[in-house]
């Protein structure tokens, strides 16, 4: 357990801003910050994050909370695990009340991972640098490719002994368990039990989290032996998954702001020497494919891609057809070739960086243009072959999200393949076509599945429809009162008739007879209402940190807003926009006499429903004479609204 002093210590040192800055590209939009949900793919920014009240919003996905809150739901991490990545992050010591050494056996399955997998990155690297062995054969490797002590020790680089057992028996022996060491794919089983290590005479290149822990790891063999393969990668694994991991990325995500692109290589030792000379915004697909999901991982800092390639002509044109992935989620891509025989590694360290970033400058040409160059080049003169590559160059320009971006690559292209812009317009516009059909067809299959006939509604459409509406009007009035609560519940009253006390307790009290039907509503207002008892305040920072998840989500949905008015708003459009602050007595009693004649409604309508239903006489009276009596507080109700919400 962290201490309550420590964790007080870290909520005060913590920036919400500047935490999910290193997770989320955010920009200044008045006192907020916006920018894309990093829980949805979408491209208007709907993630709203306020420093002021210390909390984030996202609008699409509907999560929201605490810097806290959004380690938990981004990263995964448990509420200890985010507390110590902050105190990590700001530099403060963590007190516990029990050693978690003691508990080892207790932490989650997903940590447990974590732990052997940071475990094992400390091995590789003290066995590098602390044995015999290691220095001779893995310091020299990684000193010969010219990269310095604080590249190594940055990028955690480390050696596997050439050895059967050497980590497996050492994980062993310091406590850790069999079932995680072959989870992680540090180890393997053999047929009768034992564990032999996977990476044996191999440099280690450990893979980053997005927040700098270890989940996996690349080892490459020193051999020239044909049989082995050159790399050895983790397997998939609950803490690992490569589609959704980019190499580097821990390292690069600030300079990848701040440059606003993001350079992609192939390899490890590409992103090694390129950040080693400075140029710090590089990470790696590490040899495979690039994914979606690692595209949206760099779109959520940047809108621009530079890819550096080898000379391989061969490796180019076979990629060319996954870069319009790339297109397709909205961003630029540029493409910068190499001299034959060089890729970013060697010739940055070959030519050094001035001339390494001169090189880029030079020769960056937009992935659109470039393959229609190249693909050209390859077509020749051959009409059938050139045809081709107009469709492909179209099919590309086609899945670009923009349309005058597109419009102007159409352009551009006209120009080079030397065709009617119409033309190429014209196939454009077929392919656009056919794939809104496409997707409309999809749609209407699924439609199909779920209604078995379409131009009929589901039999209980009619019927639930009301129920959710009125189930939805009530939560409605609930969060209103929640709302009140946290902004304006620490406020004093100065009305007439009411005075020196504070609107929390005023309205914990007048609604001491209305009964919540929200469970995250009701444990709301029951814990104000505990709270106030023992002679406190709670503030909206007691909600947001509060121990119920539904509770904080609540309270965060009613603090913030997605839309917020410039400060020059009237001077510009003449408008004025009401201030529920100039009449407080209002919206204060506004809230709780909607919510009690909301309430006051739905008991009379299970009293109408009741007298339909009951025959006997006698009941039918007690019945009546509670509705006539429910009538009357409703219209005491309607009529002390009027007289109030109109003053």
């Amino acid at each position: 357990m962290i201490t309550k002093t420590t964790v007080d210590r870290i909520m005060e040192a913590t920036d919400i801003a500047e935490v999910i800055g290193d997770f989320v590209q955010l920009k200044k939009r008045g006192a907020n910050y916006v920018g894309l949900s990093p829980f949805a793919n979408e491209r208007t920014p709907s993630f709203t994050v306020s420093p002021a009240k210390g909390i984030f919003k996202d609008f699409s996905s509907g999560k929201g909370g605490s810097a806290i809150t959004f380690l938990m739901e981004h990263e995964k991490f448990t509420y200890p695990e985010a507390l110590n990545w902050l105190a990590k992050k700001y530099g403060i010591e963590v007190e516990e009340t029990v050693d978690t050494t003691e508990n080892r056996e207790e932490e989650n399955h997903r940590e447990s991972l974590m732990i052997v997998s940071g475990f094992a990155a400390k091995f590789f690297q003290e066995s590098m640098w602390e044995t015999d062995e290691g220095k001779s054969i893995g310091l020299s490797y990684f000193k010969e490719r010219g990269f310095t002590t604080e590249t190594i020790k940055k990028f955690e680089l480390g050696y596997s002994p050439d050895q059967w057992e050497a980590f497996s028996s050492h994980a062993l022996k310091e406590g850790y368990q069999q079932q995680f060491l072959v989870e992680s794919g540090l180890s393997v089983l053999r047929d009768n039990g034992s564990l032999y290590d996977r990476y044996r005479g191999r440099v280690m290149f450990p893979i980053h989290s997005f927040t700098g822990r270890v989940i996996a790891f690349g080892g490459r063999t020193l051999k020239n032996d044909k049989s082995v393969p050159k790399y050895v990668n983790s397997p998939e694994s609950e803490i690992y998954h490569k589609s959704n991991i980019l190499y580097g990325l821990y390292f690069a995500k600030k300079a990848i702001r701040d440059e606003d692109n993001c350079y992609l290589v192939e390899g490890y030792a590409d992103v090694l020497s390129v950040h080693q000379a400075g140029i710090e915004n590089v990470v790696a697909s590490s040899g495979t494919s690039l994914t979606v999901e690692q595209i949206r991982l760099i779109s959520r800092f940047t809108k621009n891609i530079t890819i550096l390639y080898d000379g391989d002509a061969a490796g180019i044109k076979a990629s060319l057809r996954g870069l319009d992935m790339i297109l397709e989620e909205g961003l630029n891509v540029k493409v910068v070739l190499f001299p034959d025989g060089d890729d970013p590694d060697s010739y940055v360290r070959k030519v050094g960086t001035n001339a390494f970033k001169k090189h880029i400058d030079e020769n960056k040409k937009d992935f659109i243009l470039y393959k229609t160059d190249i693909l050209l080049k390859e077509a020749g003169t051959d009409p059938i072959r050139k045809a081709d590559v107009i469709r492909e160059v179209v099919e590309s320009i086609a899945k670009i999200p923009d349309s005058i971006k597109a419009s102007v690559f159409i352009k551009e292209c006209s120009h080079i393949m030397q065709i009617d812009e119409r033309s190429l317009l014209s196939e454009l516009n077929k392919m656009r076509l056919a794939k809104a059909r496409k997707d409309g067809q999809q749609q209407g299959n699924r439609t199909s599945r779920q209604t078995p006939n379409p131009d009929m509604p589901p039999e209980d459409l009619f019927l639930d429809e009301p129920q959710e509406i009125k189930k939805q009007e009530d939560y409605n009035q609930e969060k209103e009162i929640i709302r009140l609560l946290l902004l304006y519940g620490s406020r004093m009253i100065d009305w007439d008739g009411i005075a020196n006390t504070y609107i929390g307790p005023f309205m914990i009290a007048e609604l001491s007879d209305v009964t919540f039907e929200n469970d995250a509503c009701k444990a709301f207002v029951e814990d104000y209402r505990k709270e106030v008892e023992n002679g406190v305040l709670p503030d909206e920072q007691y909600f947001i940190h509060h121990a119920s998840k539904d509770v904080v989500d609540l309270a965060v949905t009613q603090l913030a807003t997605k839309y917020t008015l410039s400060d020059n708003w009237y001077e510009m459009h003449k408008i004025h926009v009401s201030d529920e602050q100039a009449n407080m007595k209002a919206t204060v009693l506004g809230g709780i006499f909607h919510l009690k004649k909301h309430k006051v409604g739905k008991i009379l309508e299970n009293l109408r429903n009741e007298l339909q239903t009951t025959s006997n006489e006698h009941d039918q009276e007690i019945l009546l004479n509670q509705y006539m009596r429910m009538k009357k507080v409703e219209k005491h109700i309607s009529d002390y609204l009027g007289s109030v919400i109109i003053k």
